[in-house]
């Protein structure tokens, strides 16, 4: 497990919160796991997946009902991070305020992170 004893690795909004207990409840889902992998413009992608049965590897963060999990290889370049959901006109997302990465491209897609190479 990566991270500081006693310390989230992220912390997640009251809105975040809602929307995934929302998606785990209406499809009968243990969770949402979170992680990264290379791809993308600036070099990589967050993702996301539904999870039935945590790894064994996963850090399970569990905040106002809400579980997630977080990939082994995505602890390090997850650590700090607040998930959050907002919602526009046009579109309803998560959004990820991560304080460890450098540069996101354009669409808000990709990003790549500060002091890392890219997997």
């Amino acid at each position: 497990m990566f991270g500081i004893p006693g310390k989230q690795a992220v912390t997640i909004t009251p809105r975040a919160a809602a929307q995934i207990t929302k998606l785990m409840t209406s499809g009968g889902h243990a969770g949402l796991r979170i992680g990264v992998k290379k791809g993308g413009c600036a070099g990589m992608e967050y993702t996301m997946e539904y999870v039935d049965e945590p790894d064994k590897n996963d850090e399970v963060v569990e905040q106002d009902g809400a579980k997630v999990l977080i990939a082994p290889m995505a602890q390090m370049f997850l650590f700090g991070t607040e998930i959050d959901y907002e919602t526009s006109l046009l579109e309803s997302a998560f959004k990820f305020n991560n304080p460890n990465v450098s540069e996101a491209c354009g669409c808000g897609e990709s990003i790549s992170f500060k002091d890392v190479p890219n997997l």
